[in-house]
């Protein structure tokens, strides 16, 4: 499966039928430096990670080598929907290393890396997300999780937007 979404920029989100992975890429008009604050301090993080619909709270948001993390997206109705991984890498303007597992499954538990690319200004972000099989990763892509990322890149092209303009 591969999907093109249109903001700013593509997102691009290919499942392999053979591989249980998702890779995710997609541009930021924005150096490494401030995509990777974006991904990692958790004051950023709580502006775009997420559906609009859904209000983000951070319980925990250690992004180091080691440390690990606790969120959960609010509906409007209350219900909540909580998120929970550790971080095994992290490189500063570089890459991310870490689990994720959605608290409604918990046997579900992905190992994600984001590539973080310089390309002069500009920043190519390339997401694999690897499951234990192709069923649990169709699983994710069937919960709506294409629209979450799509959302969720589109709010941080928004956020990034605003931090360029302070930095002016």
């Amino acid at each position: 499966m591969t999907t093109n979404t249109t903001h700013h920029n593509e997102t691009e989100i290919v499942a392999d039928p053979n591989v249980p992975t998702i890779v995710l890429t997609r541009e930021f008009d924005a150096p490494p430096e401030l995509v990777f604050r974006a991904y990692t301090e958790p004051e950023l993080v709580s502006q775009w990670l997420g559906p609009r619909r859904l209000t983000m709270h951070i319980d925990e948001f250690d992004a180091r080598t080691g440390g690990s993390y606790r969120y959960r997206h609010v509906d409007a109705d209350g219900s909540e929907y909580a998120f929970r991984g550790v971080f095994h890498e992290v490189r500063p303007h570089d890459r991310i290393v870490q689990t994720f597992t959605f608290e409604g499954m918990p046997e579900g538990v992905s190992l994600e890396k984001a590539i973080f690319e310089d390309l002069g200004g500009r920043t190519r972000v390339t997401t694999t997300s690897v499951v234990d099989r192709v069923e649990d990763r169709d699983a994710m892509i069937a919960s709506g999780m294409e629209t979450g990322i799509r959302e969720s890149f589109e709010q941080l092209d928004e956020l990034l937007d605003e931090l360029l303009e302070e930095l002016a």
